[in-house]
């Protein structure tokens, strides 16, 4: 058996640019990973097939990994006779990219045991066939992403920031088509803090937070509690939401203000506190 991590990651700073011909929307995004990372595990087997520990998650070509798997099998010409099995650390619909992460690891990892000889840019073309952020993933590290999110372009000048990030995020999760398609007509919370945020000569901004706050005040809620917080340096929205992230001074802080969270925003929700990762693959 051959496993890999899967990274999810925060957008820390996205601009939507405009909505462009093809229904996408123009962004220019910097997203890094972190080290909360699903996990796949490849198995041999008769034919491509997948499993997973969560429940509720599709197991049919629905779901990123078999549709990974099928680009493999379309790019190579032949059958993947693996066995995946996913384990669920990243939760869904959080703005993470949990899902792309995964699609990234199968077409990375059946890259290497098929011998498929594929480069990076190939598979970053291929992950582009099934979404946007997919290409990221591939990369590994902080990159700047354009177009539709599809154009990646790593940025060492980043490869030291390893700050320490909180996610906070509600049982719900955010649509990312509705927060684009809402994105023009949204106007601001009163009171809300929108604005570019320093966090060690990096940007934290996001342009989704006002059409996502709008419909979902609790989020802007808890930006506005995040942003009063001691020994928060910044804190925002992760892509389309529903995660809320806070870059913080140390451990301790995280631990605090996760105990704090619970306590004055809501006990149920899901948190984490790590690192942001560097891949230097």
């Amino acid at each position: 058996m051959i496993s890999c991590k899967a990274p999810c990651k925060v957008n820390v700073s996205l601009r939507v640019l405009g909505k462009r011909p093809d229904g996408f929307h123009e962004v220019d995004t910097v997203m890094v990973p972190l080290d909360l990372c699903d996990v796949l595990e490849f198995s041999p087997a008769a034919c491509l097939e997948m499993s997973c520990d969560a429940p509720g998650v599709p197991l049919d070509e629905s779901n990123l990994v078999m549709k990974a798997g099928r680009l493999m099998e379309r790019e190579l010409g032949r059958s993947m006779p693996w066995h995946v099995r996913l384990v669920k650390k990243v939760p869904h619909g959080a703005g993470l990219g949990g899902g792309s992460s995964d699609a990234a690891c199968v077409l990375r990892t059946l890259n290497e045991l098929e011998h498929g000889g594929l480069s990076r840019e190939r598979l970053a073309e291929l992950g582009g066939e099934i979404g946007s952020d997919v290409g990221f993933f591939i990369y590994g590290a902080a990159s700047r992403c354009t177009g539709r999110g599809e154009k990646v372009e790593p940025l060492p000048e980043w490869k030291g920031w390893r700050p320490r990030v909180v996610l906070l995020k509600p049982s719900f999760g955010v649509s990312t088509p509705d927060a684009y398609r809402r994105w023009s007509g949204s106007r601001e919370l009163p009171g809300i803090p929108y604005g570019e945020q320093d966090v060690g000569g990096h940007v934290l901004v996001n342009d989704l937070e006002r059409p996502v706050f709008e419909k979902h005040l609790f989020l802007a809620e808890v930006k506005r509690w995040l942003m009063g917080r001691p020994g928060v340096r910044g804190a925002m929205m992760s892509g389309s939401g529903s995660t809320m992230f806070a870059v913080v001074e140390d451990e301790g802080t995280g631990r605090a203000l996760m105990e704090d969270a619970a306590r004055e925003l809501d006990p149920t929700l899901w948190m984490w506190s790590g690192l942001v990762m560097q891949d230097d693959a």
